[in-house]
């Protein structure tokens, strides 16, 4: 089967045709209850999509959720070390001298 990609002419008809059945479809019996069936094709989609729910839900909960280990960001040190870090030196030694070759020297 092939895969559907944006840009093409497929696409563009499928998508148009799920749009105008959509916007029949709340035009016929409204909005909320069209909005309920569009959650209810979500749910049934993951169901049938996702392998391993308990892993999908781990792995989103951890995303949402740090560790206990990780500890948090003191905002305060965290700007006062980034401010030090971009102040530039009062002082700035510079060496100008050049070195002298022979051809100088003789001068």
């Amino acid at each position: 089967m092939k895969k559907l990609k944006f840009g093409e002419t497929l696409t563009g008809l499928i998508l148009g045709g799920i749009l105008v059945a959509l916007g029949a479809l709340v035009m016929l019996i409204g909005f909320w209850r069209v909005l309920i069936l569009v959650c209810l094709f979500g749910v049934g989609y993951f169901i049938g999509t996702v392998d391993n729910k308990e892993d999908f839900f781990k792995q989103q909960i951890r995303k949402v959720i740090p560790d206990k280990s990780a500890q948090p960001i003191n905002l305060k040190e965290e700007i006062a070390r980034e401010q030090e870090q971009s102040q530039i030196p009062q002082k700035m030694v510079f060496n100008f001298e050049e070195e002298k070759t022979e051809d100088q020297s003789e001068e």
